[in-house]
């Protein structure tokens, strides 16, 4: 298999990240999803790889393989993430953010419980999201595999001998 350039790479990940992106997006516009907090760090790190992306159409020669070295690691921090998502979902670990957890209210008037109530209610990261209906892998199982086949994919890139071609 023959893998794209190094200058090609950045720009390659950066619209796959988009992609990625978009997907989740698109899934709360109109598939009407609620993101939980872990939902909303995985985004990070794409946010990231797009940034590194988009600067090696410009970067000198000399610094494309160090930038997409950092690609690579951004997504590997997105699957560390998503990992973290799908052991917090299949319940091997609690979230590690205490705004992933349902908030709990005692005691107090209604008045005081309600004041304590969030703006915007929030979804337990515990809670898993599954995108299509019947295949049992969440959201975060997809990124999960996501994000490892994109850092193998770049990584490859990276192994070129001719990286500049």
């Amino acid at each position: 298999m023959r893998t794209p350039s190094l200058r090609l790479m950045g720009p390659i990940a950066a619209l796959l990240a988009a992609g990625a992106l978009g997907v989740a997006f698109a899934s709360e516009w109109w598939g009407g999803l609620v993101p939980c907090a872990l939902c909303l760090w995985e985004r990070w790190p794409y946010r990231v790889v797009i940034a590194i992306g988009l600067l090696t159409a410009v970067l000198p020669r000399g610094l494309l393989r160090a930038a997409n070295a950092l690609s690579v690691l951004a997504i590997l921090v997105a699957a560390v993430l998503a990992a973290v998502h799908v052991g917090v979902e299949l319940h091997w670990w609690p979230s590690p953010f205490p705004s992933c957890a349902a908030p709990k209210f005692s005691g107090g008037t209604i008045a005081e419980r309600l004041r304590a109530m969030p703006a915007m209610p929030s979804k337990p990261c515990d809670d898993p999201t599954f995108l299509i209906p019947f295949v049992p892998v969440s959201m975060a199982a997809m990124n999960l595999l996501f994000s490892m086949a994109l850092a193998g994919f770049v990584a490859l890139a990276l192994r070129r001998k001719a990286p500049f071609r």
